[in-house]
């Protein structure tokens, strides 16, 4: 751990830019979004089940969007890359904020999400991936903090708004706190990471081409697999956790504040997880790491008492905190860092969509009547099989050179 305080203080400037991206990247994640369903439900008289629907799809179109420009971190200035994506995500809010049909609320979300979950935190992994080699760990687990600071300030303060104002007002003020951000962006010097662009952009057959050999790979059958299951499974059991609360007759209160439990261990385990990456390697931590998030499940599903939730949420802050870290760092491992945000971005499309997924499949399992048990032990057979799957990167090997 001391070694590791060096680092920070002697990188603290670049890895904080990394932190305050993931940070702001809060603003188009589900658990943020979440706060404002009720409302924008009442406001256009929708369910909130049609609310999910209209939410899966426009995650999904925002996934394939960020195929055409994910790349884009790979040859155009890092400060520039940022300032379109931070423009947009501010854009999205304050159209969201100002929105009187579902028209203007679906663009909104497709901007949140692609900015947002999306491309903010696609930027971070990749540009520290590249810099970083044997410390790229704790680079990668340091700035992760930011979605654990997301996570604990940010529902805080919008929920606030939300009670004093209304959910309008939150989104536009929003929007003006990440206008604001430019202003210290602009005098952020990130020259060193622009010393790992490479010269000229890809033509779009040729990114359709290493799209395909990828795809194609058994890389990739390893890898996507495992990414899948992780952002399937956590956002599907966040999105209706109160739901699943409600069922077992657990305390809503209670349960909310084990929920500050995960973050904390999220933030752990964020750190530790750096650190062993470079300690051991991410190929190896590759085929552990899903170990928790397994074992909570079983815990939500066969513990009758509410502390099966609270054993669910701790293991889910364990595989979650490292995740991060972990996904990154392995990429840059197996693939090289020439094209690694091309090869980040068709990895995040498919995380994307399995956000999309995880809500709407588990929805229709809700709505079919199956027991919260049934769903978490299927929940879990997913994670088993994928945990299997994980075993075969022993066989790939480790590289240093591009794609």
């Amino acid at each position: 751990m001391k070694e590791f305080l060096y680092f920070i203080k002697g990188d603290f400037k670049k890895i904080s830019f990394g932190w305050m991206l993931t940070f702001l990247s809060s603003f188009g994640q589900t658990f943020l979004i979440s706060l404002y369903v009720t409302s924008i439900s009442s406001d256009f008289e929708i369910s909130e089940g049609s609310f999910g629907a209209i939410y899966a799809i426009c995650t999904v179109l925002a996934s394939f969007i960020m195929l055409t420009v994910g790349h884009t971190v790979d040859h155009i200035s890092i400060k520039k890359v940022t300032a379109y994506t931070i423009v947009g995500l501010a854009l999205s809010c304050i159209l969201m904020s100002v929105s009187y049909s579902l028209i203007l609320v679906f663009v909104s979300l497709v901007g949140l999400r692609l900015a947002g979950q999306g491309m903010l935190s696609h930027i971070n992994m990749t540009i520290l991936s590249k810099f970083y080699d044997k410390n790229r760990g704790k680079a990668l687990s340091f700035s992760t903090l930011g979605f654990s600071s997301g996570e604990m300030i940010l529902p805080f303060l919008l929920t606030f708004l939300i009670s004093w104002l209304n959910w309008r007002w939150a989104m536009m003020v929003s929007g003006l706190l990440l206008i604001s951000y430019l202003l210290r962006l602009y005098f952020t010097n990130l020259d060193d990471f622009n010393k790992q662009l490479s010269i000229g952009r890809p033509s779009s057959l040729s990114l359709l081409k290493d799209f395909g050999n990828i795809i194609k790979d058994r890389r990739f059958l390893i890898l996507m697999p495992t990414s899948f299951a992780i952002s399937f499974t956590v956002t599907a059991v966040v999105f209706y956790q109160y739901v699943f609360v409600e069922q077992k007759g657990w305390s809503v209160q209670l349960y909310a504040s084990f929920f500050t439990g995960y973050a904390l261990t999220r933030l752990i385990f964020s750190l530790v997880g750096g650190l062993w990456v470079d300690k051991f390697s991410a190929k190896k931590m590759f085929r552990f790491y899903l170990i928790p998030l397994g074992l909570g499940l079983l815990g939500f599903a066969l513990i009758h008492s509410i502390f099966g939730a609270l054993i669910f949420l701790l293991m889910m802050g364990i595989t979650v905190g490292m995740a991060g870290t972990i996904k990154s760092s392995i990429l840059a491992e197996v693939y090289g860092i020439e094209k690694l945000g091309a090869i980040r971005s068709l990895y995040t499309m498919f995380m994307v969509i399995s956000t999309a997924l995880g809500p709407l499949l588990i929805g229709i399992m809700i709505d079919k009547g199956l027991s919260i048990e049934t769903i978490m032990l299927s929940l879990f057979a997913f994670i088993l099989v994928c945990l299997v799957n994980a075993q075969r990167i022993k066989s790939v090997p480790t590289v240093s050179s591009s794609y």
